[in-house]
């Protein structure tokens, strides 16, 4: 093995993080490439599915992490029980930005609709958006990383903006709202660019001859500022996501792992979510408290525990257990309730 490969970045060597990338991008080639290289409508049986492999892939991938990972010591506070630690870091992560990623679906189906994006070509753009995402979060995880493990008392700022969303987020809900028409990215690119109203195939840009001079031009096409939307849709919803996976795990490489299994699992499952989105209508609520209990924890632990030493560590299987209780017990409201209204208003 070459030596770069064995130098350490973010406390795990070089070589890991190209497995871990390389069967990730193995992964996106098998779903564009084998299973979805036609252009088709995704049945949500089929999206189902494609949640479910990848949903396992998370499972097996958390096994790894407690049977063959090696945490950095410092990246934790507790130098005891390091897998076992990461492992439900990894799995406290993945729940969470799962359950971050609903809206991000919800704002996703609107850019679908603004741009009448057909069907059989969604799943095309959201391939695309996947590997924005893979390549922003990286971005963003990085500088998070570099500030978190430098200022820690930044966690605190983190801890406060958790606090103070999850707080809004229960007494005001979440706004879904986006004015597309307005939005000054979207205006930007249509002064900028050529782009064409029309969708013929499943290609961003097309060649089109200039309206003035004839000559054969490249045009974007809607299919291209919907892709570029849903990237700008996935940077704005990192501004909470990544500050609440640094409250769960300072570990840089569980941070990045859990993001990436998330986005992927949630993105395979948008065509069967889609429709029922607002079967999920109370999740939010759960999401909140998650939030709350998250910034709290890091008072306790970094302060209250670690700096004034006048309360006992809350171990990791807590927050776990909480944020299982809270997201599942929202879930199973929500589908109680909203099966209940569709009733009555069927009667």
């Amino acid at each position: 093995m070459p030596e770069f490969m064995t130098l350490a970045y973010a406390g795990q060597p070089v070589w890991l993080w190209l497995a871990f990338l390389s069967f990730i991008a193995f992964l996106l080639w098998v779903d564009l490439g084998l299973l979805n290289n036609k252009d088709e409508v995704v049945s949500p049986a089929k999206s189902a599915m494609m949640w479910a492999a990848f949903s396992s892939l998370a499972v097996a991938f958390g096994f790894y992490v407690y049977f063959g990972y090696q945490p950095d010591p410092q990246f934790y506070n507790e130098p005891d029980n390091l897998n076992q630690e990461a492992t439900i870091q990894f799995a406290t992560g993945y729940l969470l930005e799962t359950a971050l990623a609903f809206d991000n679906i919800f704002v996703i189906g609107m850019i679908f609709t603004f741009f009448a994006i057909p069907p059989k070509y969604q799943h095309r753009v959201l391939f695309w958006g996947i590997i924005g995402a893979i390549v922003f979060r990286a971005i963003f995880i990085s500088l998070g990383s570099a500030v978190v493990n430098e200022f820690t008392w930044v966690l605190y700022i983190f801890a406060a903006f958790l606090v103070f969303t999850g707080v809004k987020m229960l007494i005001g809900g979440s706004d879904h709202e986006m004015d597309l028409n307005e939005n000054p990215v979207l205006k930007f690119l249509k002064k900028r660019i050529r782009v064409t109203e029309e969708i013929t195939n499943h290609n961003f840009v097309v060649r089109k001859p200039h309206p003035v001079t004839g000559k054969m031009v490249l045009f974007a096409t809607p299919l291209l500022l919907a892709l570029v939307m849903v990237e700008l849709v996935d940077i704005v919803f990192a501004v909470d996501s990544v500050p609440a996976i640094f409250a769960v795990t300072r570990d840089p490489f569980i941070v990045y792992t859990s993001n990436i299994f998330a986005i992927l699992g949630l993105r395979s499952m948008y065509f069967m979510l889609a429709a029922a989105i607002e079967r999920f209508k109370y999740l939010k609520y759960g999401l909140a408290l998650v939030l709350v209990l998250i910034g709290l924890k890091i008072i306790w632990n970094f302060l209250l525990y670690k700096e004034l030493h006048i309360v006992p560590y809350l171990e990791p299987q807590v927050s776990l257990i909480l944020t299982i209780t809270f997201l599942g017990g929202s879930i199973i409201y929500s589908l109680w309730r909203t099966g209940s209204e569709k009733k009555v208003a069927g009667a």
